[in-house]
């Protein structure tokens, strides 16, 4: 049975991740909507999509490897109901997002725009995402918060 964060996803996706998908994850389209999926669970702290999608041995490398997330630790954040209720995120926006696909492995590259407590940072990322038996899988995310330009 699927929840919310798993009925979303295979809306946006037409299949759901971690189930056998009918085509590929790693068309431009759909890696696309997938990435962007992943920002909205992060803003909505949507645990069950957040745990469909990692890979168990996912890394999340922030600014100058000042700290490196696994799938718990991003699940134990959402999971929170306290920081949660005190979030202070109030947007995520992506913006020149491009794919590059070598075999089984996609890759996402942009930007993101996070607004936090007013504040707008904006950051730039790599996603890797596998494919692994059909299943779409966030292997690994590299972000780093760019000075402002003013």
């Amino acid at each position: 049975m699927l929840g919310l964060g798993g009925l979303v996803l295979v809306g946006l996706l037409g299949f759901e991740v971690g189930a056998t998908a009918p085509a590929s994850c790693l068309e431009h389209d759909t890696l696309v909507r997938l990435d962007g999926a992943w920002e909205r669970a992060l803003l909505d702290s949507d645990v069950e999509l957040l745990e469909s999608l990692l890979a168990d041995d996912f890394r999340w490398v922030h600014n100058h490897a000042s700290l490196v997330d696994s799938r718990d630790d991003v699940v134990g954040r959402a999971s929170d109901l306290r920081a949660r209720a005190e979030g202070s995120t109030s947007s995520r926006t992506q913006s020149e997002v491009s794919t590059l696909v070598l075999g089984s492995t996609g890759v996402v590259t942009g930007f993101t725009e996070v607004v936090r407590g007013g504040t707008a940072t904006r950051y730039s990322f790599m996603r890797t995402y596998a494919e692994v038996d059909g299943r779409c899988l966030l292997l690994g995310n590299h972000t780093m918060a760019l000075p402002d330009s003013g």
